[in-house]
């Protein structure tokens, strides 16, 4: 399908169809994405590699392999890498709008809007 490489890492959209797309998202070592929401979708995301720093709303969990965080449509949320190997998740968004400009950043180290 496609990939982009952004300030944090990258994603690989693997699947698109009418009310989901599927990405595996890799976030380097220090990397951390803008913590957000959506409005028109809600995500899943698994762990395939390394141990993530997941936040959905005000609950922060560390994830590893074969672990999962749901994000409600609506969640303030955040993926973080604050370890040295690669993080890697498999996110499943479901939604009526799936594109990458239904972002709500509230916190952004990387100075986007």
């Amino acid at each position: 399908m496609y990939s982009e490489t952004r300030p944090w890492g990258t994603f690989h959209v693997l699947d698109e169809q009418p009310g989901f797309k599927v990405k595996r998202i890799s976030v380097n070592p220090d990397g951390r994405l803008s913590l957000q929401s959506h409005k028109h979708r809600s995500e899943h995301w698994t762990v395939v590699n390394g141990e993530a720093t997941v936040t959905v709303d005000a609950q922060v969990r560390k994830l590893t392999r074969g672990q999962f965080a749901d994000i409600p449509l609506g969640a303030k949320h955040r993926l973080e890498n604050l370890g040295t190997e690669l993080v890697e998740i498999i996110e499943v968004q479901f939604g009526d709008y799936l594109g990458e400009d239904d972002i709500i950043r509230y916190d952004d180290i990387y100075s986007r809007t």
